[in-house]
């Protein structure tokens, strides 16, 4: 065996296999700048620590679930001024899941609140903690799905491991009974324990209401609205103002029969 197949196979015993990728690239910079043994050392492990950042990365939004990819960069705060872009973009030093807190985006539809909640998730996991992504109809259904097949506790307790839950599109209709168990038991088993994120078109005010239950509503709003920072997102509608205007008769580019008289 040569001494490069031996080396070989020492960075793979030591799970370093990684570092082959630049080995030859790294290997001719040392003699074309004169590197120490040190510094060649350090560029090659700095080489292998950034590709397992990006692996973890990779895992950790693919495990998140996001339903598209999104970030604060790429979010248009020109649509609507008055989004508060100070507070949001505060919250994208993701302090809250370090902390536990909740946050709750309410507004009505098309102010970006899936996409923020989505971008926040997305800073979340590129600052190394662990994130899940549910629409709120999914969560519910999920979990209808596991009292079926015995597996409720091992799927709740999925939804409340994770550093951030973020479920979207709360409220969209009021909770039948068992429904409005689950949202207690998940407020229950992640208040001071993991941090939550939750986007509805209601007003954190309604959300009791949608329990049904006085009792129920009071023991999960207290716990919900504890640590939380609410964000009101008020303003027109995204989708509304992209959506493309129709051709009427007076479009010149519009064929003479077409035209309405």
């Amino acid at each position: 065996m040569t001494g490069t197949d031996a080396l070989h196979a020492t960075l793979k015993k030591l799970r370093l296999s990684g570092i082959l990728e630049t080995l030859d690239l790294r290997s001719r910079q040392a003699g074309d700048e004169n590197l120490s043994h040190s510094e060649f050392l350090f560029r090659l492990l700095c080489d292998e620590v950034e590709r397992r950042d990006g692996r973890q990365l990779e895992q950790r939004l693919r495990r998140a679930n996001f339903e598209s990819h999104r970030t604060l960069e790429d979010f248009d705060w020109r649509f609507n001024p008055k989004l508060p872009k100070e507070k949001l973009l505060e919250l994208g030093t993701c302090s809250f899941v370090a902390k536990k807190e909740v946050v709750l985006l309410c507004g009505p539809s098309g102010t970006g609140k899936s996409h923020l909640a989505q971008a926040l998730g997305h800073r979340a996991c590129r600052i190394g903690h662990s994130v899940l992504y549910t629409s709120a109809h999914s969560f519910f259904t999920s979990l209808r799905a596991a009292r079926a097949d015995n597996s409720y506790d091992r799927l709740l307790l999925r939804f409340g491991s994770v550093d951030l839950l973020i479920l979207d599109d709360l409220g969209l209709r009021p909770l039948a009974p068992d429904e409005a168990m689950d949202l207690y038991e998940l407020i229950r088993l992640r208040y001071e324990r993991g941090a939550m994120l939750c986007t509805s078109n209601r007003a954190a005010s309604e959300w009791g209401a949608l329990f049904g239950d006085a009792l129920l509503a009071s023991a999960a709003m207290d716990r919900l609205l504890h640590h939380a920072h609410v964000v009101v997102m008020d303003g027109p509608s995204f989708r509304t103002q992209r959506a493309p205007k129709r051709k009427n008769a007076t479009d010149p580019t519009l064929h003479p029969q077409e035209a309405t008289p």
